[in-house]
């Protein structure tokens, strides 16, 4: 009986290791280093500023990605169920504005006061004053969007956005982030004639967008490289590439441009020591993905906003270090005194009076 268990103990092991390293997987992970992560110290110090932050419900909706505010200071933010919600300047009074029927992420209005909506699933959408969803977009150079991501409208008009993967959907966000393929594309949207066209390809998962107070250049977040690029668009630099700010410590998610010239960067969560140990190992990211979703590598709760100026330098630093009330920071909007915050996540979005900060 001893040996027949034995053998059986044997056999299970050997289907389980043949599993574990030999059974197809859908990702083909590139190979690439990560730089060693930079220590929670000096400009990334460690502090639980956002523990401050006023925070409100999403009337049962759930993760309010990106947060914008109109003309009279009114609050919107899109949730998970597919539906705009808008807030008085208050933040009282939740009501559904719109519904898109997809997944509303990034958020930005245009000159005539249309909320522009990148929507992971329906693409780039315009939603007039009275809530009417109007598609304006769904691809580019030939390629149908696959996650429509962040979005911000210059003051031309033209929609900046990203489609973070043309490979893996929102459902899909870790077999993107273990494959860590050049996937993701800046593109750009003119808002008079309707021509939508690829500024920038091959990013690995393109993220937040934020253009430069003048319009003369765009950032645009890569998230699994830990950095922002910028691209200049305009002016006697326009088409020059380069690295904005690299080897952040977290997973950078949204971008915004505030007062001052001050860019927000939200940062999903701090950075995870095994995905950067198996940056260049496709052969672990695959054994990663083969475990249970339940035993893959968790994001931190630990809210994490960063401020930059033009020249990529860090001017402010917000976090809470406990994550107790908030986790899974996506954007980072100013609005006169008021950094508004949003979360992939959370039935709750958050809002912080920078004034009392100074």
């Amino acid at each position: 009986m001893a040996k027949k268990l034995l053998s059986w103990t044997l056999g299970a092991l050997v289907v389980l290791a043949l599993y574990l390293f030999l059974w197809p997987v859908p990702i083909d992970p590139v190979v690439w280093e990560a730089q060693p992560v930079p220590a929670l110290e000096g400009d990334f110090a460690a502090n639980r500023v956002l523990q401050g932050m006023e925070l409100f419900a999403t009337a049962g909706g759930h993760g309010p990605e990106d947060v914008a505010v109109d003309a009279e200071g009114r609050v919107y933010v899109g949730v998970e169920e597919g539906t705009l919600l808008r807030y008085e300047a208050d933040g009282s009074s939740p009501a559904v504005f719109a519904d898109t029927g997809g997944r509303p992420l990034g958020l930005d209005f245009d000159a005539e006061g249309n909320l522009i909506v990148a929507d992971a699933e329906k693409g780039l959408l315009s939603v007039d004053p009275a809530g009417a969803v109007t598609v304006l977009c769904t691809e580019a150079g030939g390629q149908p969007f696959g996650f429509t991501d962040d979005v911000d409208v210059d003051s031309q008009n033209v929609a900046w956005f990203s489609d973070a993967s043309v490979k893996w959907g929102h459902h899909h966000v870790m077999n993107e982030a273990l494959e860590s393929g050049p996937n993701g594309r800046l593109v750009k949207y003119d808002l008079g004639t309707g021509e939508c066209s690829v500024v920038l390809a091959d990013l690995h998962f393109a993220n937040g967008v934020a253009v430069s107070p003048d319009d003369t250049f765009v950032l645009v977040n890569e998230t699994m490289r830990y950095r922002t690029k910028r691209i200049y668009v305009r002016g006697p630099r326009a088409g020059v590439v380069e690295t904005f700010v690299d080897n952040l410590p977290g997973f950078p998610d949204g971008i915004s441009t505030g007062a001052d010239g001050v860019f927000w960067l939200a940062l999903y969560a701090p950075r995870n020591d095994l995905l950067d140990s198996a940056a260049p190992k496709p052969w672990l990211r695959r054994l990663i993905h083969r475990i249970p979703a339940s035993l893959q590598p968790k994001p931190r709760r630990h809210p994490f906003v960063l401020g930059f100026d033009t020249d990529g330098q860090v001017v402010h630093n917000l976090q809470d270090a406990d994550g107790v009330q908030f986790s899974k920071t996506t954007s980072a909007e100013q609005v006169g005194d008021w950094l508004y915050i949003g979360s992939l996540t959370e039935p709750k979005w958050g809002r912080i009076d920078l004034s009392e900060l100074r």
